[in-house]
């Protein structure tokens, strides 16, 4: 199994949640994170102070999956999250050990399973 964590700008996400949601993987955890990078920070006036902020927001995508579809989903978030420009993101996978489902105490790959008929039961 791997986890796949990436980092992307917030206007990325949207395309990059539909098109898994269409591949069968509508099982993602997301959070609003600052980070600092390559990029430079933004300088703004408030109240007549030039203040600079280092910290840019982005989206933290994390998504636990079979090691075969590890890549599926790399791939997803490169083509809809690549702009060129500098503050792009980043992309991790890692692996994961073990794995349970809490409500019923499974382990292992069989509660990674690919949802095929995701799409259909999604709402737009």
């Amino acid at each position: 199994m791997k986890m796949v964590v990436a980092y992307v700008r917030h206007e990325a996400f949207e395309p990059i949640r539909m098109e898994l949601l269409n591949l069968g993987f509508p099982s993602l955890t997301i959070s609003e994170v600052k980070g600092s990078g390559r990029q430079k920070g933004i300088t703004e006036r408030y109240r007549g102070a030039e203040l600079t902020n280092y910290l840019r927001p982005k989206v933290k995508i994390e998504c636990v999956v079979a090691d075969g579809d590890a890549q599926t989903i790399v791939d997803t978030v490169l083509k809809h999250g690549r702009t060129g420009a500098v503050g792009d993101g980043k992309v991790f996978v890692l692996p994961v050990e073990q794995a349970f489902r809490v409500r019923t105490g499974e382990s292992g790959e069989e509660i990674l399973q690919a949802h095929p008929d995701a799409a259909a039961s999604a709402s737009p």
